[in-house]
């Protein structure tokens, strides 16, 4: 198919964006996140005084046993359709982990309907931190080495971190528990992940062995706080961390969770940020980062130091409302992209040559060589597919700059538009609005031909 930018006509037809409606399921959703749940979540959380990932298992009032099991029996209660269930690695001693540990997960699944084995899961971490320093001051660039039997003792609240992702996770359980979606949603609660990410990471390595089709990971890490260790205060705005390159699709998903989240919750800024986390820091996306799956990291805009992995990370240092917020637009995202169709494929398998049998982004520049020839597949397609829709940016572009709704077709030519000054993408539509992630043509899937140097 060939249309001509000048020869666009108006809206609803042929050749024009897609308007951005409003879809009345995710907006209820999204209107049904309840502050006062968040509030008693994260003081349920904070009296169990320490969360530590080492702490009492057999204390039925503290501890990180007492944790597990009242998240549980919380997911467990909120509808007979959410499957949820434990899941523990013994993890043995290391840097890092100074005795050998079990590590337990608490995870409620709730499957889809017609795409239940493509997955969609939002994540935090229950387990909490008290930082006791052993005394010395260590090399700069080097991590202070903790005393761990007073660590473990110590009172570690950790309500901003990671209490207040917990809380996201645990109420949008409760409220998208009592609606079906086309995929599958997993909402997890990891533990260990202070201990440099031993819940998060036996599952995402699990989750490769077994090929788990994940389309994206929100992970919520630290949506606490408005307020900063300096005094700058930002209740308004939440910092998403994705990974180069530029078109990976953990870079996607960013996008998606932009516009769907700032579409539903105007009154919040989705500031998207270009690196994996923030300078030398890390999170559980990081884990599925590392085994293929697209994720992104959910962070406040105003980190406040002085209350991390202290006795100080109390409620009393939180924000509810700005939690409350930040999980709405979490709720967004999540059930656009459980409702949406499957992104088509926008590879193809190179035919001759010394590349032969490799793959390589479905674009050319057509006859005249001066147009952007886009082709993609989708092997089954949704029965509710609408159609497709082309979008493309100039390289110095963070977001999609242009929409074009194409059609229920699988081949697009833009006119006069050329391949070397923009990145090109499609996504799919169904036919109540909802959209897909985007397919991106990235160069960086190109075949590098190797060239032997003697």
């Amino acid at each position: 198919m060939r249309i001509a930018l000048f020869l666009l006509i108006p809206a609803l037809l042929l050749g024009q964006a897609v308007p951005r409606n409003i879809n009345a399921t995710v907006k209820k959703i999204v209107d049904e996140v309840s502050e006062q749940n968040i509030v008693a979540t994260l003081k349920k959380l904070e009296s169990f005084e320490t969360r530590n990932t080492f702490s009492a298992t057999d204390d039925p009032e503290h501890g990180i046993g007492a944790a597990r099991k009242w998240i549980y029996d919380q997911f467990r209660s909120y509808s007979p359709n959410l499957e949820v269930y434990y899941d523990s690695y013994k993890v043995k001693k290391q840097p890092r982990v100074y005795r050998d540990v079990e590590v337990v997960n608490v995870v409620a699944v709730l499957p889809g309907t017609t795409n239940k084995d493509r997955q969609v899961i939002i994540s935090a971490h229950y387990d909490s931190l008290n930082r006791i320093v052993k005394p010395g001051t260590p090399e700069p660039g080097e991590q202070p080495e903790l005393d761990e039997e007073k660590t473990v003792a110590a009172k570690a609240p950790g309500v901003t971190d990671d209490a207040s992702g917990t809380a996201a996770v645990m109420e949008l359980a409760r409220i998208m528990s009592q609606y079906q979606f086309e995929k599958t949603i997993v909402f997890v609660t990891f533990a260990g992940e202070e201990q440099a990410l031993i819940g998060s990471g036996p599952f995402a390595v699990k989750a490769e062995k077994e090929k788990r089709q994940i389309e994206g990971v929100l992970n919520n890490d630290i949506i606490g706080s408005e307020v900063s260790g300096n005094g700058r205060s930002d209740n308004s705005t939440v910092r998403i961390f994705s990974p180069e390159p530029r078109d990976s699709t953990s870079r996607e998903l960013a996008r998606y969770l932009k516009i769907a989240g700032e579409r539903y919750v105007p009154s919040m800024k989705l500031d998207l940020i270009f690196r994996e986390d923030r300078f030398g820091r890390g999170g559980d996306h990081m884990s599925f980062i590392a085994h293929g799956f697209p994720a992104v990291r959910i962070t406040t805009a105003s980190e406040n130091y002085a209350n991390q992995h202290t006795a100080t990370d109390t409620f009393s240092n939180t924000s509810p409302g700005y939690i409350t917020r930040v999980t709405r637009a979490n709720g967004a995202a999540l059930a656009s992209l459980a409702l949406a169709p499957k992104a088509p494929d926008v590879t193809r398998v190179i035919k001759t040559g010394v590349n032969k049998g490799k793959l390589a982004p479905n674009l050319a520049r057509g006859k005249s060589r001066y147009d952007a020839v886009l082709k993609w597949t989708e092997a089954n397609p949704d029965p509710d597919l609408l159609g497709y829709s082309v979008v493309y940016r100039s390289t110095q572009a963070p977001s999609w700059e242009h929409e074009i709704f194409v059609g229920n077709v699988k081949e697009f030519t833009l006119d006069n538009v050329s391949v070397d000054e923009y990145v090109f993408g499609v996504k799919a539509i169904d036919k109540d609005g909802n959209e897909s992630l985007v397919a991106a043509y990235s160069d960086g899937s190109f075949p590098r031909r190797e060239i032997e140097i003697e």
